[in-house]
């Protein structure tokens, strides 16, 4: 399959680290419910020397991926991996509380995000950034009559290993697996 063509996006997971160096905390990737978008775009920084009224070289200062996500609902899993915080749940059966906080001194965590797309050539196409942080703005809206949909962006830089970013096309449609531990 050399030309995937991504109809939809089917599944998004994102999977916390441990610390910033990319240490894999849990192996199961928390899901992003009612994913809407998954949007990415790489950028790098470059500088110039630059005399006798020419340019004589340029040096790149790595690639950067910023990305974007959007969801239906307030998946408190989800933005706990993305902006820190805790989550704290009481009571049973009918009379169950959840409650997400997060304190001025939570730290916005790194994570790993994958996204899956269903292919019409056939099977599907993921988006793996290896190293995410939620860079920008996380935001949602309470409006009369729609449903309430949750944003974030952020950036992603390359990992432990210098990964960034892979899209990764397969003759069948396969799931997001989840990450073995490191």
């Amino acid at each position: 399959m050399t030309n995937p063509l991504p109809y939809g996006l089917r599944d998004v997971k994102l999977t916390p680290f441990t610390d910033d160096a990319g240490t894999i905390l849990d192996t199961t990737g928390v899901d992003l419910p009612v994913a809407r978008t998954l949007s990415w775009t790489e950028s790098e920084d470059f500088s110039s020397l630059e005399g006798d009224d020419k340019t004589v070289a340029q040096h790149g200062n790595g690639p950067t991926v910023s990305w974007s996500f959007e969801s239906g609902g307030f998946p408190f899993e989800a933005f706990k991996v993305m902006a820190g915080g805790t989550i704290t749940t009481t009571g049973t059966g009918g009379s169950m509380q959840s409650v997400y906080s997060k304190k001025a001194t939570d730290q916005r965590p790194w994570f790993r995000a994958e996204g899956q797309a269903i292919s019409d050539s056939g099977g599907d196409l993921h988006c793996v950034i290896y190293k995410c942080k939620a860079t920008g703005d996380l935001a949602g809206e309470f409006n009369n009559g729609d449903f309430f949909l949750t944003s974030a962006e952020g950036v992603g830089i390359g990992d432990e290993n210098d990964n960034l970013y892979d899209f990764v096309a397969n003759d069948t449609v396969t799931p997001i697996v989840d990450v073995p531990a490191t």
